[in-house]
């Protein structure tokens, strides 16, 4: 197959030239059975990267904590309609046998052709602070453990890639230090101080964990853990741009202070997304969808129901993120985050054929490439 006359992603800008599909991968032009017969015509679209989804719940009625196979082909075939073509769903805080469980049916997930790739799982809960819970469970929220977390990624076989702490918390800057090399660490509902935050990724932690979501804010006397975060470029911030999280200007605040090779878009979104208005299950608790908000009794946020590709949208079309910004936090750094570089979230030569074409005039997605193949158009 080849993609021709669309204006291509490179890594930081876009240029006319022509793609190659060969065997499910992207290929150079001139390899010995890259020129294929077929021929998609890009001509007014934007050629991005599939879309890597690191930071999701669920979505068209499921969610990975249901540790249902059904449910996880589910999710796998919306997200790849809407573009997001390698997922790594996140766990809640739950009870251990509840999230081996969801590790299980995860490992055993294989997808059809019309399904994005499960490419890891997000363990968000249990090791958060009792303080800043948000819509997570406190009844199930626990210490650090690290013989809890070797159970769990034995039970999904290796599939964990990210785990999110609060540092604060006792037992913390244990299961950094023993836990560091096998699996990415990322602050998250926290209560943490500069000092407490900087230490730990001193110690080996990596990401923010929705950037300004469930953690102190900035002050010029106490300034928490986003400028520990800012001033390490080894470590990566994730932020929900759905409109709803997060006002736009810090949106574009975070791109300044982080640079769009350190940002990573995320959807959050709950197994409502896709689906209509009404009451959602979410770790156990009931949670509102009313339009793109959805909260939970006390009125707190629940995450989103907005896709990755429609953050991708509203992060350029309502808060003025550069498309090839917004592009790269989308594909190419979340990738790069779950030690995935040079497989997903880009169309050099040897990456999964995943592509997706928006229209320029509107960045609709006008079709999908998922591991070579036309999905949609």
């Amino acid at each position: 197959m080849r993609i021709v006359g669309g204006a291509v992603f490179d890594g930081e800008g876009f240029s006319e030239r022509v793609l190659a599909i060969d065997g499910g991968r992207f290929a150079e032009v001139g390899d010995v059975g890259a020129g294929g017969d077929e021929v998609v015509d890009a001509s007014g679209c934007y050629v991005i990267p599939g879309l890597v989804d690191l930071h999701f719940h669920g979505s068209a009625g499921a969610d990975i904590s249901d540790g249902d196979l059904a449910g996880l082909h589910k999710m796998g075939a919306y997200e790849a309609s809407r573009g997001v073509t390698a997922m790594c769903p996140a766990t809640m805080t739950l009870p251990e046998d509840v999230l081996a469980r969801a590790a299980q049916a995860a490992a055993a997930y294989e997808p059809a052709e019309d399904e994005a790739d499960l490419v890891g799982i997000n363990m968000e809960g249990p090791f958060i602070s009792p303080s800043k819970v948000g819509a997570q469970n406190p009844d199930y929220v626990r210490n650090p453990g690290v013989e809890e977390f070797r159970r769990l990624q034995e039970a999904a076989g290796g599939l964990f890639k990210l785990v999110d702490i609060a540092p604060e918390e006792p037992g913390a800057d244990e299961f950094i230090k023993e836990m560091a090399g096998e699996v990415r660490i990322s602050l998250a509902h926290t209560c943490t101080d500069y000092d407490t935050a900087a230490h730990a990724f001193e110690l080996g932690a990596r990401q923010l964990t929705h950037l300004f979501n469930a953690m102190d804010p900035m002050h010029h006397r106490k300034p928490g853990p986003i400028p520990a975060a800012a001033e390490r470029d080894d470590v990566t911030a994730e932020i929900i741009a759905d409109g709803v999280h997060i006002h736009p200007a810090m949106v574009r605040l975070a791109f300044n202070m982080f640079g769009d090779d350190r940002m990573i878009l995320i959807s959050d979104t709950l197994r409502a997304a896709g689906l209509e208005d009404g009451t959602y299950d979410l770790g156990g608790q009931d949670v509102t969808v009313r339009g793109p908000v959805a909260t939970i009794e006390n009125g707190a946020l629940a995450g989103s129901v907005s896709d990755l590709m429609r953050c991708l949208y509203v992060a350029v079309r309502d808060m003025d993120i550069p498309l090839a910004s917004a592009v790269k936090a989308a594909s190419a750094n979340p990738a790069r985050a779950l030690g995935l570089e040079g497989r997903y979230g880009s169309l050099e030569p040897g990456c999964v054929a995943d592509a997706v074409l928006l229209d320029q005039e509107t960045l609709e997605v006008k079709q999908v490439i998922l591991r070579g193949k036309p999905l949609m158009s």
